[in-house]
């Protein structure tokens, strides 16, 4: 059902500055951005920590995969190697289980407390918006009797609205000053909140590719005996398909 507005009518009298408005909606539109970008991030960061764990999962899978192959039942240096791969893969996948531990708990799990402030917030606003309309309307009521002429009954009714009014005016006031004082502060506190936490991400990141470094040295200087480069694995592929092309029971009827 929509809003019907109150027949008194607007108070001719401003009740609000435009620049005291204009202040108010700017902020609020700063901390409405902020909770847009904070809701986001939280996501973005969620996808990203089951992302790489999924990764890590798969490689885990495939060196699994590889260590079962038939090969490795027959050609001990292969099996050698697959070995050395599914270590490198498991101790990757445990360092990458800590980095995104390390992550929830330092960066998303802060987003997410960050987050379930601004219901509040916007609660705030709405009671501010709701004491304003009852602030309108009852001041177009007080100017309604003071337009009228001063008889008895009109100046009873007049003093009554007044009466009425100075609580309500009092109460938005109160909103209004707190909100103006305090949306700044809060919009000009993210940084100190969230520094911390993209520290400790930089920190995490840090840490995690330098075990990765070490890791993929290590394994490179135990399977990479030949020391060929992509090109000449490449060719020496190729050849090795040639040949097995050549066979009978793969040949062109």
């Amino acid at each position: 059902m929509s809003w019907i507005p109150f027949k008194i009518g607007q108070p001719k009298k401003q009740i609000v500055s435009k620049t005291v408005e204009r202040d108010f909606e700017r902020e609020y539109e700063k901390l409405q951005k902020l909770e847009d970008q904070t809701k986001k991030l939280h996501k973005d960061m969620k996808k990203s920590t089951e992302a790489d764990i999924a990764m890590s999962k798969a490689a885990v899978k495939i060196s699994g995969d590889l260590l079962s192959n038939p090969l490795c039942e027959q050609d001990q240096a292969f099996l050698d190697s697959m070995m050395a791969l599914d270590t490198a893969m498991k101790r990757m996948d445990a360092f990458n289980q800590e980095k995104v531990n390390q992550i929830q708990k330092t960066v998303i799990d802060p987003l997410k407390k960050y987050s379930s402030v601004f219901p509040s917030l916007n609660m705030a606003v709405k009671r501010r918006e709701q004491a304003l309309q009852d602030y309108k309307r009852l001041q177009a009521k007080v100017e309604k009797y003071e337009e009228k002429e001063k008889t008895g009954p009109i100046m009873v009714k007049l003093h009554q609205a007044r009466e009425e009014l100075r609580p309500v005016r009092e109460d938005f006031e109160a909103k209004n000053k707190q909100l103006l004082e305090e949306m700044p502060k809060f919009y000009n506190s993210r940084i100190d909140y969230f520094q911390p936490s993209f520290e400790a991400l930089i920190r995490a990141q840090v840490v995690y590719f330098t075990e990765m470094h070490k890791i993929f040295s290590e394994l490179t200087d135990q399977i990479d005996q030949g020391g060929l480069t992509d090109e000449e694995r490449e060719q020496q592929n190729e050849t090795k398909l040639n040949e097995l092309r050549a066979l009978s029971i793969v040949a062109d009827d």
